[in-house]
């Protein structure tokens, strides 16, 4: 492994069988003030089970937003050690902070939110560029293949899929399909992060811009696919936190809301909304794949647990119910 020579301290590792990840804290100050780079280096390598190599091809046609104000930064990756690696201005996601008790944590995770939804917006409007890769980001074509039940699924995706299927029924996995269909594939694709996950938005720890790890999953998709990915991992964390005892609702700021909000109207007609903000079909649905693709991954690439009965049981909750818990307003709860 070859790391940057400013490549210090080890201050988090994260290991799954699809993804090995080390955070070092960068040996010089690399933020200029801008927050265009950070002083934390995000080395990210394939884990044991991964398919191929980690690249992101088509990194080049990632939008500047240094000029966008309250954006967060689009940052991209590059080659190193046989992974890739980002700067960020943090050594921790939004969903380490969003576990922190202090009330100072959850108005700092609302800010990154805010930072992401203007960044996406500014994703979104930007045209498509040529050489985009073809078809779906990663985790959906996974979510996809396990959806189908193909050949060569990993031994907890296949047991996923058994169990899964005999709570679900076929029309709830029917469905989950066609709402795949609709996001990857939408009339007017836009260009798409296509893992916008709050493991992906890291802020900063002292000063800078949040940073939205960018790059490797790239494609033309639904915007509604960026913002239900987030989306769907609010509510995740929601219903984790209070299946553990946790307080029905959280204090502060509505985390969804907070996101829409700097999104902004306009792009929020294109990812599924009606002029007046009344039809969130989309959205909820986008972010019934992500919890659904999520408990796939978790299936496939970590040891088995008695977890993912719970996954299933709430993950046809959230089919039959569209995925209105993750929006704002009534039937929510993040």
């Amino acid at each position: 492994m070859t790391l940057p020579d400013d490549a210090g301290e080890l201050v988090a590792e994260y290991v799954t069988g699809l993804q090995h990840t080390r955070v070092h804290r960068s040996a010089r100050d690399a933020s200029d003030g801008s927050g265009a780079s950070g002083g934390f280096l995000w080395w990210h390598r394939p884990g044991a089970l991964h398919p191929g190599p980690l690249t992101a091809p088509a990194a080049a046609a990632v939008p500047d937003l240094s000029g966008v104000p309250g954006a967060a930064l689009l940052v991209t990756p590059v080659p190193a050690g046989g992974g890739l690696l980002h700067r960020a201005p943090g050594a921790v996601s939004v969903v380490t902070w969003l576990a922190d008790p202090r009330p100072g944590a959850r108005r700092l995770a609302a800010h990154a939110l805010a930072a992401a939804g203007r960044a996406l917006r500014a994703l979104h409007d930007t045209p498509l560029p040529p050489g985009l890769p073809a078809g779906p980001p990663a985790a959906l074509r996974r979510m996809r293949a396990w959806a189908d039940g193909r050949d060569g699924l990993l031994p907890g995706a296949a047991r996923l899929r058994e169990e899964t299927l005999a709570v679900w029924g076929t029309d709830r996995l029917d469905r989950v399909r066609t709402w795949w269909e609709a996001a990857v594939a939408p009339a007017a694709p836009s260009l798409i992060h296509g893992g916008a996950s709050l493991g992906a938005l890291v802020p900063p720890l002292h000063r800078g811009r949040t940073a939205l790890l960018t790059g490797e999953d790239l494609a033309a998709g639904s915007p509604a696919l960026d913002l239900g990915w987030l989306l769907g991992d609010l509510a995740e964390l929601a219903w984790s936190e209070r299946r553990n005892g946790g307080p029905e609702s959280a204090e502060g700021p509505d985390l969804r809301h907070v996101l829409l909000t700097a999104y902004g109207s306009r792009g929020l007609d294109a990812a599924g909304l009606d002029p007046a903000g009344r039809d969130l079909a989309g959205l909820g649905r986008a972010a019934v794949l992500r919890v659904v693709t999520h408990m796939q991954d978790f299936a496939a690439y970590c040891d088995w647990t008695e977890e993912l009965h719970d996954y299933i049981a709430f993950t046809a909750e959230l089919i039959d119910e569209e995925g209105r818990r993750a929006l704002p307003g009534p039937g929510g709860t993040p």
